[in-house]
């Protein structure tokens, strides 16, 4: 199975696609980590995307494609693959067909994350997170400890991070339905777009989520 998960963010397709990963092994391909990695390892296409990057410009689609062509040619992607952040635009989405075509691989199925706004900005907002040890939190969804020590570290600090304050998200929303969300008519017509409730619990998302890639 080739899938690709595509919502705004806060959508859950991440956590989601992680499940799947647990349960069936098919690896979940991050561009981020994807360019990371061959950063590290010092590969030619590493070394290119570097290069736009210390510039502080966005990596051309052309050296993402080259990266993906890559991962899924390596044996942990021989019996499927999940796409989580990619791709963003409708350019993208054509070239990442050609490339499937020249390794001989076809996408399956697409599934978007569909939920409306106002509920992400109130998921979004509403995190916390320790500035010490990472740790996540929600002040809907658990009780935000007082400044104490913590699993890892003598004093849990939870502060509201920059990015999730509701000004930050709605921008970052504007952007999503403007670069991204044509990417679901694109797919749409393709007859490959499956669409699923996320604001539902996370257990009955993830059911949606398998009636759909049924």
């Amino acid at each position: 199975m080739i899938l690709i998960v595509l919502g705004p963010p806060g959508s859950g397709k991440g956590t989601q696609a992680k499940r799947l990963t647990a349960e069936k092994g098919w690896p979940q391909l991050s561009t981020g980590d994807m360019l990371r990695s061959a950063i590290a390892q010092g590969t030619k296409l590493g070394l290119e995307a570097k290069t736009f990057m210390d510039r502080g410009e966005l990596v051309p689609d052309s050296v993402v494609i080259g990266l993906i062509q890559d991962r899924i040619r390596q044996p942990d992607c021989g019996s499927g693959f999940i796409l989580d952040g990619f791709p963003r635009t409708v350019p993208q989405a054509k070239a990442l067909d050609l490339a499937l075509e020249a390794s001989g691989k076809k996408l399956d199925k697409v599934v978007l994350f569909e939920i409306k706004d106002e509920e992400l900005v109130r998921r979004l907002s509403g995190r916390r997170t320790c500035d010490v040890c990472g740790q996540m939190f929600h002040v809907e969804f658990g009780p935000i400890p007082k400044p104490q020590p913590c699993e890892r570290y003598p004093v849990c600090n939870v502060v509201q991070r920059s990015d999730d304050k509701p000004e930050v998200i709605t921008k970052r929303l504007q952007v999503y339905h403007q670069q991204t969300a044509p990417v679901a008519g694109y797919y749409k017509n393709t007859g490959k777009l499956k669409t699923i409730n996320a604001a539902e619990s996370p257990d009955k998302v993830q059911e949606s989520l398998n009636k759909a890639l049924a």
